[in-house]
Formats: structure tokens, C-alpha cells, sequence
């Protein structure tokens, strides 16, 4: 599924995260997206999206790489679940591996123009059921 149009994105959007471009990041998402910051908190809108990802930045001392493994994509009805591993590269926090791999599980939604937006972000995939 590599060749689908989500997996630049979703890169483009990863690149973003590590060079601390959130307003470039904000154009990946929704008006109304959800982002999980971590099991039990969400952020709501892109206000709070772009809030959570400048606390990310830093509770990562401004050290975090995000890229991606596996990915599988599954569309219907201008919606797409993207299933996918999601790799973490930082230098290690407060006894955080400095390495961290998720089975991230994305959902965007195509607006009138044909532009994929994220409107869920869920890096914990099914590791929410696990809180």
C-alpha cells in the first residue's frame, strides 16, 4: 500500500513534527480533528492539536524523529482508516526508551476539493484498550 497518496502525507506531516513546523502541521487536519495525546487526554480542534504538539516538542527536550514501517489503508465513502506502525526517535526522557514503535491507527476524511485531512490522530492504536 506504499503507493498510496495518504503515505506522503502522513511523511510530510511526520517531517513537520520533527522540524517544529506546527503551522505547516495544522494543514494536515481537520478543523474538528481529534489528536490522542496519550491514553485519557485528547485535544480537540486545531488550537489544542497545535497546544499538545508544542508540549510534545518539549517534554521530548525538541528531540523527536517520527517515521513510518507498515502501513495498510482501508477507504470507503471518502474516508480512509489508516493502519500503521509509527516509529519514535528521541534521545530518552525520564526513562523512556529513546526508541518507541506504535500500531498507530489514523482516520482522515476527503473535503469537496479532494484533499485528504486527519480528522482522528491515534498514535496508541489499539493500546488504548490496554489503560
Amino acid at each position: 500500500m506504499s503507493s498510496h497518496p495518504l503515505k506522503a502525507l502522513i511523511e510530510a506531516a511526520d517531517r513537520a513534527i520533527g522540524a517544529e513546523d506546527f503551522d505547516a502541521l495544522m494543514e494536515f487536519y481537520a478543523e474538528d480533528a481529534t489528536l490522542v495525546v496519550k491514553p485519557g487526554l485528547i485535544a480537540s480542534g486545531k488550537e489544542q492539536i497545535r497546544r499538545a504538539f508544542v508540549a510534545i516538542a518539549e517534554y521530548f527536550d525538541h528531540s523527536i524523529v517520527v517515521t513510518q514501517g507498515d502501513m495498510q489503508v482501508i477507504e470507503g465513502a471518502d474516508t480512509a482508516l489508516v493502519v500503521m506502525e509509527t516509529v519514535l526517535q528521541t534521545s530518552g526522557k525520564d526513562d523512556m526508551p529513546a526508541s518507541i514503535t506504535r500500531r498507530a491507527t489514523y482516520v482522515f476524511r476527503r473535503d469537496t476539493s479532494g484533499k485528504w485531512l486527519c480528522v482522528i490522530d491515534n498514535s496508541y492504536g489499539t493500546d488504548l484498550l490496554n489503560s
